[in-house]
């Protein structure tokens, strides 16, 4: 739809209804500007009727002279008026596409090869609110919302500085939805932009609806368990983000921001790790640590140790196992891989219900599932208790949780079928597997591997801000070169 407009102001509306087949909600009507006739395109819903006569009308009264001819009248409308107008100007049937599906207004002008557009938009949308995912005690409330321009308003506002560069691309066959590229030109270098961007152009999807549709083609790879990229509902997080040289990629109708590269120690910060003091955010963040390890760890560990090695375990735990195995119909293996699949059902079934009827669902699952499972001799105690206790483990770290499910099942047949050995192995290849990937050209379990120098500063362990701030880090700083 490449074709350039007519001096027909009536064949460019017919080849945009041919385009939109006449949808119901497409907006035309023949207007007289001035002694010229024209038409008005736009889409109902997406623009506002009254606001573009009060505009117009209000125009045209302040004109000080009459135009002569369509092209006068065009320039008129473009120079002597205060009507709030995109900058570029429309000349051809795409473009007119563009701006219409945007919410724009567009006014075809018979006799003149070129459009003027109106800014029109009035679309509905979520007012800004709070993160419904990422919680925090301190820092900003606010969250990312679905209209793209009032997320890259929401970042723009906090970095206030020349350096901040949005860069607009659309994604989609079917959608052509807009996405956005936001960055620190200083801080990135051009030949990454341009690869990103071709990347996102050339992504052969259908339909973008999510920030997260385009991960697989910007960080390509072989298949991992770990994404090679992070999500953000909060602007002061990806605002930081572009602080230390990293790229955000937002998209129109997503209130998720994606952030490349991503770190695998990233996983276990938060934006509270900063407003609380150092000693007290290096705690935390070994807590997250202790509770990753224990989430995908503990219950392969426990059904090994009770399976192959039993002289490990306390004699008194021993005998509470033993009795509970004995009082069971299933196997430890068997109950371990039950109650997992049991708590996930039941997570998935309250996330996709209504707020009121899955907090009901989880509540009437947690007593089923805990107490009457338990008294009828279904399942034994120390299976149970375990089992929630590596669940309440996985919520210490959100982003990590889809991974950290699968790994836990693996793990649980790893310590089942072969006991320590088949533990230790898969251990060694979870471990191997997260150490050689890479995120646009970025290993992604830096600055611990390979050791930097920033891992001391706000690796594990975090120190002070007179400390930490001494040094202006960039991600630039831990690219191999050689690479």
């Amino acid at each position: 739809m490449q074709d350039t407009l007519s001096k027909s102001a009536d064949k460019n509306v017919s080849a945009l209804k041919n385009y939109f087949n006449s949808s119901i909600d497409f907006y035309t009507k023949k207007v007289s500007i001035c002694g010229f006739e024209c038409q008005i395109c736009m889409f109902e819903g997406l623009s506002s009727i009254e606001r573009l006569w009060i505009m117009m009308l209000d125009a045209m009264s302040s004109l000080e002279q009459n135009p002569n001819t369509p092209a006068e009248l065009f320039d008129c409308i473009m120079r002597e008026t205060d009507i709030p107008m995109e900058s570029k100007i429309v000349a051809c049937l795409d473009d007119a596409r563009k701006h219409i599906t945007a919410g724009a207004s567009v006014i075809f002008i018979n006799g003149y090869d070129k459009a003027v557009v109106i800014s029109t938009q009035s679309m509905q949308y979520r007012s800004v609110s709070e993160p419904s995912g990422e919680g925090n005690i301190r820092g900003s409330k606010e969250a990312f919302t679905e209209p793209l321009r009032v997320n890259i308003s929401l970042v723009r506002r906090l970095i206030r500085t020349n350096e901040l560069t949005t860069v607009t691309l659309t994604a989609g066959k079917r959608t052509m939805t807009e996405v956005a590229i936001l960055y620190d030109q200083q801080l990135v270098p051009k030949s990454q932009i341009d690869s990103l961007k071709k990347k996102i152009e050339n992504s052969p999807l259908p339909f973008v609806f999510d920030s997260s549709y385009l991960a697989s083609f910007i960080c390509k790879g072989g298949f991992s368990l770990f994404s090679a990229a992070g999500y953000t509902e909060r602007p002061t997080v990806a605002a930081a983000k572009i602080c230390e040289g990293k790229v955000v990629v937002l998209v129109n109708g997503s209130p998720f921001a994606m952030i490349v590269p991503y770190f695998f120690s990233e996983n276990f910060q938060s934006l509270d790790d900063y407003a609380e003091k150092a000693y007290f955010a290096s705690f935390v963040r070994l807590l997250k640590y202790a509770a990753f390890f224990i989430a995908i760890m503990l219950p392969g560990v426990f059904v090994s140790a009770a399976g192959f090695t039993p002289e490990v375990l306390p004699q008194q735990m021993l005998y509470k196992v033993a009795a509970s195995e004995q009082a069971t119909p299933l196997p430890l293996f068997a109950e371990m891989l039950l109650v997992n699949f049991m708590l996930e059902i039941v997570r998935e079934a309250g996330l996709r219900l209504p707020k009121p009827v899955g907090h009901s669902v989880s509540l009437v699952a947690a007593i089923i599932v805990g107490d009457a499972a338990v008294n009828a001799g279904l399942l034994g105690t120390p299976t149970v208790v375990v089992a929630a206790l590596t669940t309440i483990s996985t919520f210490l770290t959100p982003s990590l949780y889809a991974p950290v499910t699968v790994l836990r099942v693996l793990f649980i047949l790893a310590g089942g079928i072969l006991g320590p050995i088949c533990i230790a192995a898969l251990f060694f290849c979870m471990t191997a597997a997260v150490c050689g990937m890479r995120t646009l050209n970025y290993d992604y379990c830096a600055p611990i591997i390979p050791l930097h120098k920033s891992f001391f500063k706000d690796g594990i362990l975090r120190r002070s801000w007179s400390s930490t701030a001494k040094d202006d880090f960039k991600v630039t700083d831990l690219k191999d070169d050689g690479n």
